[in-house]
């Protein structure tokens, strides 16, 4: 199975709002249940343990209009 990099997670948040449940499903929905992810500088995850990931290096913030939901934070996805 090809592993996706996790970029295309960040920019399938761009103007959306989730919570960490709302993503995790919408993730399986985009990309199948069993899909694999990488970043920059880890490997072989899970959609759970990459959101863990992301949310660990400060990717995601606050919606402003959601105090119990956030989005992806485009100040901090790498342009590579």
């Amino acid at each position: 199975m090809m592993s996706i990099h996790g970029h295309e997670v960040l920019h399938m948040m761009n103007g959306n709002n989730y919570t960490e449940s709302s993503l995790l499903d919408a993730i399986k929905s985009k990309f199948g249940e069993d899909a694999i992810f990488h970043t920059c500088s880890k490997s072989n995850m899970n959609a759970e343990q990459l959101i863990a990931f992301l949310k660990a290096k400060g990717k995601f913030k606050p919606s402003i209009d959601h105090e119990t939901k956030f989005t992806v934070d485009n100040k901090k996805i790498c342009k590579h």
